[in-house]
């Protein structure tokens, strides 16, 4: 399906807002390619009605509260959010920071109802960027089997492809909440982009970056950087200093198309659904790709497995309004 290089594009953005997702948010309304549509909220780094709070007073900061929210499920297709990790986000999921309260509220529809409305009045373009368990697109797949057909592509934060996991020994957190759903996401016919732990793991923000988010003349910037100090303390053990992997901004970056993916093959992926030590295992059928990226005929999902570039500078400027947009 073509695309005007100069269009604007609908974008759908689903989340459990935490801390990287705030900085995923904070991108998409700094990006001058998409137009943010919509955002539906899920549990995962928070619990959804929270992550909707968090979306709406970081929506007051960039003074964008025409932006509607949903609230989407509150557990799993399976079983029960068992609570957040709080080490990881904080008790709200923004790093205990508390935000300015705004004058807006989630809207009436679920989020999955928003996902099949947004895909008719924009069908055929609607491009989803998927950062948190994907249960609000399984549920939006069961009201209509036939969304696929409308939505463009899908970018989904998730999977470990070649590295361990981060919940498991295998299981990325986003796919391993809630594997059932991953499993209806990659077994329906949109384009699907995987953005794993592989890439998202190498792209580092750090102290000097969340220095010049705090000096921001913009509120949501200085507030990004505010709620990073959590997240920088939970990476310091891993990282052996200050800093944090760029999760969900990277995904939200690969959607807008700013950065590029430049190892991506378009392969089989299965995700484990089972009770045992695999489960929310992310398998890609990546045999065959040492001479070079190789596609699989026919396969729908895309494996991200490096980058053009590193994400750090160029999210900084997105998120502050200087430098280069490209």
């Amino acid at each position: 399906m073509s695309t005007d290089a100069h269009e604007i594009r609908p974008v759908y953005y689903d989340c459990d807002t935490g801390i990287d997702d705030s900085m995923g948010l904070a991108y998409l309304l700094g990006s001058p390619e998409i137009q943010l549509v919509g955002v539906g909220t899920v549990s995962g780094n928070t619990e959804a009605s929270q992550a909707a709070e968090n979306t709406l007073r970081l929506l007051g900061l960039a003074g964008r509260t025409d932006i509607p929210v949903a609230i989407g499920e509150a557990h799993f297709l399976t079983h029960a959010y068992p609570g957040g990790p709080t080490e990881i986000h904080g008790d709200n999921g923004i790093g205990n920071v508390e935000l300015p309260p705004v004058d807006a509220t989630p809207v009436s529809e679920s989020a999955a109802e928003m996902i099949v409305r947004l895909s008719t009045e924009h069908e055929g373009r609607l491009e989803i960027i998927s950062v948190g368990p994907m249960t609000n697109l399984a549920r939006a797949l069961e009201l209509d089997p036939n969304l696929p057909a409308r939505v463009r592509k899908v970018t989904s934060m998730g999977g470990a492809a070649l590295v361990p996991g981060n919940a498991s020994p295998v299981g990325e957190a986003n796919v391993w909440n809630d594997p059932e759903a991953a499993a209806a996401a990659v077994a329906a016919s949109w384009p699907l982009t995987f953005v794993p732990l592989d890439v998202t793991l190498e792209n580092v923000l750090e102290e000097s970056h969340r220095t010049q988010l705090l000096s921001s003349e913009r509120p949501l910037a200085r507030a990004v950087g505010e709620i990073l100090d959590h997240y920088f303390d939970f990476y310091l053990p891993q990282y052996g200093r200050r800093c944090s992997a760029l999760h969900d901004p990277l995904a939200a970056a690969i959607g807008v198309g700013s950065i590029v993916p430049v190892r991506s093959p378009w392969v089989d992926v299965q995700i484990d659904a089972t009770d045992g030590p695999g489960r929310g295992q992310t398998i890609p059928d990546l045999r065959g790709q040492r001479l070079g990226t190789t596609d699989r005929p026919g396969a729908h999902v895309r494996m991200v497995l490096a980058t053009d570039r590193k994400l750090q500078d160029h999210l900084v400027e997105r998120l502050t309004g200087t430098g280069e947009r490209r």
